[in-house]
């Protein structure tokens, strides 16, 4: 390799130019320079990789069989670049919003229309991501809607609103003939808990007064337990709104505590929206008070 230049993406574009055009004239107007700079880029090019990379004649310009290796590895590597720039170009002209399992329940719909109302140049995409922070610490989304304990070390985040709790039964248990459930009657059950998302924890009773638990790890599987009627769940409003099954009832907690619901951003990079979307949110609860 040649150690004095290295490696840019002007090698590669050059490189594809010179096979999708066939020859270093058509190259060169592809690429707007002259037919020297397209011989020089690509003598560069093969110095720094230490390959012929080209059967050149007077009328054809072919791969050769180190070239047909680096050509494919350019094509991708010029598609990734292209696409990093697209998304740094964009982002700002969208807003990725992460949730674990119900979005903000009642409001989604309400929250998507007046978005778009609001801001149509800044596109709104609701992403499921089944991990406490609804995919924000995996960089899937620029803020999150969450309803578990906040880590205030690594996020920043608003209260948006809080939810009332309900229970989640089979269609033919006998509390689905009922008008709500107290929490105290629920410890006398089987009930199912996400400990990753879950906005239930064993914290709602005390230690002596607690129900029979079984765990899952995600909404569908939460909800199928509950159908068979062996065991119940309790949950946020939001699900409620979310997740309407055929042989699920829900059936609300008359003296449980509230659900907060928080927006959480990441503290030393948020989206410029982000503060549009904490009082978006944020009024569309006060009105469903």
């Amino acid at each position: 390799m040649d150690r004095g230049t290295e490696l840019e993406l002007r090698h590669l574009r050059c490189l594809v130019a010179i096979v999708d055009a066939g020859s270093f004239t058509d190259a060169a107007v592809e690429l707007g320079v002259s037919q020297a700079a397209v011989s020089r880029t690509l003598l560069s090019l093969e110095r720094i990789l230490g390959v012929q990379l080209l059967h050149r004649t007077s009328r054809t310009v072919t791969p050769t069989t180190a070239g047909v290796q680096v050509l494919a590895r350019a094509r991708h590597l010029l598609s990734e670049a292209g696409e990093l720039i697209r998304q740094a170009t964009t982002g700002h002209t969208r807003l990725r919003m992460g949730h674990a399992w119900s979005a903000m329940g009642r409001h989604t719909t309400e929250f998507q229309r007046r978005w778009h109302d609001r801001y149509p140049d800044v596109a709104l995409h609701l992403i499921r991501h089944n991990t406490r922070t609804g995919g924000l610490a995996e960089g899937l989304c620029d803020l999150a809607v969450v309803r578990v304990a906040v880590d205030g070390r690594r996020y920043d985040h608003a209260l948006v609103g809080q939810e009332h709790r309900y229970v989640a039964l089979a269609a033919d248990d006998p509390w689905a003939r009922r008008r709500f459930v107290r929490l105290a009657e629920i410890a006398g059950r089987r009930v199912v808990l996400d400990r990753g998302t879950g906005t239930t924890t064993e914290d709602l009773w005390s230690e002596d007064a607690g129900p029979d638990r079984e765990f899952t790890q995600d909404i569908d599987d939460w909800l199928a337990a509950i159908a068979t009627g062996r065991c119940v769940g309790v949950t946020a409003q939001s699900t409620v709104a979310q997740y309407r099954r055929d042989g699920i009832v829900y059936r609300p907690v008359r003296d449980a505590p509230l659900v907060p619901v928080h927006l959480i951003w990441r503290r030393h990079d948020p989206h410029p929206m982000t503060h549009a979307a904490v009082a978006l949110l944020a009024d569309l609860y006060r009105e469903g008070d």
